[in-house]
């Protein structure tokens, strides 16, 4: 699937950028392969508004077009996991 399909509120993957120009135009806005982000906004006509972290990405159309992606159930991906994890181990050891 390519950016510009991507619908508001879905966990994506970034998979690949086909050549080192697109690459480096994606690394300018804080994005490369294997980035987890979020879709924010869908612009009619306009750029794909892409959330990482706590960050706000505005990315063209013909850009979006370039750039394939994969969609991520959101259950499957938890930052926090393995901190809650840790946490939750570290407690019991102290107990």
């Amino acid at each position: 699937m390519k950016l510009d399909q991507v619908k508001k509120g879905q966990m994506l993957k970034i998979i690949l950028m086909p050549d080192e120009k697109i690459r480096s135009q994606a690394i300018r806005f804080g994005i490369a392969e294997g980035e987890i982000v979020t879709c924010f906004e869908v612009i009619p006509s306009g750029p794909i508004i892409l959330q990482k972290n706590r960050q706000e990405i505005a990315i063209g159309r013909r850009l979006a077009a370039q750039i394939e992606v994969e969609p991520i159930p959101a259950r499957s991906f938890n930052p926090f996991r393995r901190w809650t994890a840790n946490a939750l181990s570290r407690s019991k050891q102290t107990s």
